[in-house]
């Protein structure tokens, strides 16, 4: 394991919280809602903070993946996503543990050039069924600078 990569906070007013995460951490943001579209979230992400932002799009309040999140827990740390060498491996042994991956990405080259900013040669995450354990979702990532 490397580490922590990022913390995944859920907020509901996301342009309120990034001029708060701005303000006192010195966070530069940058757009990911292309992300989160499929799961009614819009998402910001400050890769210089270690913290991604997530909240429900407007008129998706009622079928976004952080709304249930926000209504029975409030805005929180809802993701920590840890860092690996080989997520593909670090996947393997959670399952070998009994935890699950509930949701699997793999971004191509073109796809981080064109979304990431072209800043990594690699990125795969893969979120945990883990929260009962822990009280947040766990992701494993594999995300190697170029």
């Amino acid at each position: 394991m490397i580490g922590v990569n990022r913390i995944i906070v859920a907020v509901k007013d996301i342009e309120k919280s990034k001029k708060f995460y701005s303000e006192v951490l010195g966070a530069t943001f940058h757009e990911a809602n292309w992300t989160g579209e499929p799961f009614g979230i819009d998402v910001a992400i400050s890769w210089d903070a270690g913290i991604e932002l997530c909240a429900p799009m407007a008129g998706r309040e009622d079928d976004s993946v952080v709304s249930l999140f926000l209504e029975q827990n409030g805005e929180g740390v809802m993701n920590v996503v840890f860092g690996f060498s080989d997520a593909g491996v670090a996947k393997r042994v959670a399952e070998s543990a009994g935890v699950t991956a509930i949701h699997s990405l793999d971004y191509s080259q073109e796809e981080i050039d064109r979304h990431l900013d072209g800043l990594f040669k690699k990125y795969e995450e893969h979120v945990l069924d883990s929260a009962e354990q822990c009280g947040f979702s766990v992701t494993l990532a594999q995300i190697d600078p170029k």
